[in-house]
């Protein structure tokens, strides 16, 4: 989550990969809508998180992902916990996290990221990950020892938001055995453009199993998903997807506007404005989703202890 929000060096690429009906229409301008233009909060609790989170030498989404919500939450004293590392095994096209060979699990890291959350006062906590092919269980039962140690150290609800697990599915098993209040598993984009997206190991129809598998196996924990909007979906496309999550037990849908971290990464190729955004959370509440964050600068976990409550 960085204050730096992108800028877009030129015409965006094509990303259609195929099919007949074009992508929504796009904004080919190098300077970002003024609707994704922000203050920087103020105050010092930005300070006390992110010296926090050195402290105990842990990793957050907000960092490495330079998510544009990363001043907002720091100074409210909030944060999503990154395991296993900040090194990825997936060179997925529009994430900014390090991808490469990563290093050793670090055995305390659970008692840290309990540390850090009873330190910060969280009344909900989200625990993400890289994606660790490299690993047996692909990073499960590390997930699992973290959920418990959360459990352990505070009274907070625990989020997961997790990788897709699809070469290590007992590794899944055993995140579920954590019983997480809600499993977050993103879909990130419609089928047409996910190997461009995602990348060749990732699996359209395994994404919806995985969420429906949770449900299957403990049908009292929430589950989540979320697509970033302006990688060149048609309209179409995204409310058959919305459909497909809906069909597969998906309780809460997040929506938020693609914004590129760099210029290797995949292009912007439509600025969705913000009452598309209200009326696509609308078609999505009149589709059956139980909670719906829908916005320009929504992203996986941004106020998710909001989508519990009430």
């Amino acid at each position: 989550m960085s204050s730096e929000l992108p800028v877009i060096d030129g015409p965006p690429s094509d990303l259609s990969c195929g099919g007949s009906e074009p992508p929504l229409s796009f904004t080919p301008s190098k300077r970002l809508p003024e609707w994704l233009r922000r203050d920087l909060p103020r105050g010092n609790f930005n300070h006390f998180t992110a010296g926090l989170l050195e402290e105990l030498r842990l990793e957050t989404v907000c960092d490495n992902a330079k998510c544009p919500n990363r001043m907002e939450c720091y100074s409210q004293k909030t944060a999503t916990f990154m395991i296993l590392g900040n090194v990825c095994t997936r060179p997925c096209g529009f994430c900014a996290v390090s991808r490469g060979k990563p290093e050793e699990l670090e055995a305390d890291e659970p008692e840290r990221v309990a540390e850090a959350a009873w330190r910060l006062g969280l009344k909900h906590v989200v625990i993400t990950s890289v994606t660790r092919d490299d690993l047996p269980d692909g990073g499960g039962e590390h997930f699992y020892r973290c959920v418990l140690a959360v459990r352990n150290r505070t009274q907070a609800a625990v989020e997961v938001l997790t990788p897709d697990f699809v070469r290590h599915r007992h590794g899944l098993d055993r995140v579920i055995d954590a019983a997480p209040e809600v499993f977050n598993h993103n879909m990130e984009t419609v089928p047409r453009l996910y190997r461009k997206v995602r990348g060749p190991k990732s699996d359209y129809n395994w994404t919806l199993e995985l969420l429906a598998h949770v449900k299957r196996r403990n049908p009292s924990i929430r589950t989540k998903s979320g697509l970033m909007l302006g990688l060149g979906e048609t309209r179409d496309e995204l409310l058959q997807c919305l459909a497909d999550l809906r069909e597969h037990a998906c309780d809460f849908l997040t929506l938020g506007q693609y914004l590129q971290p760099g210029p290797k990464y995949l292009s912007v190729q439509r600025y969705v404005p913000p009452t598309e955004f209200n009326e696509l959370r609308d078609i999505a509440k009149s589709m059956g989703f139980e909670k719906v964050a829908s916005g320009p600068f929504v992203r996986s976990s941004y106020h998710a202890r909001e989508m519990t409550e009430g």
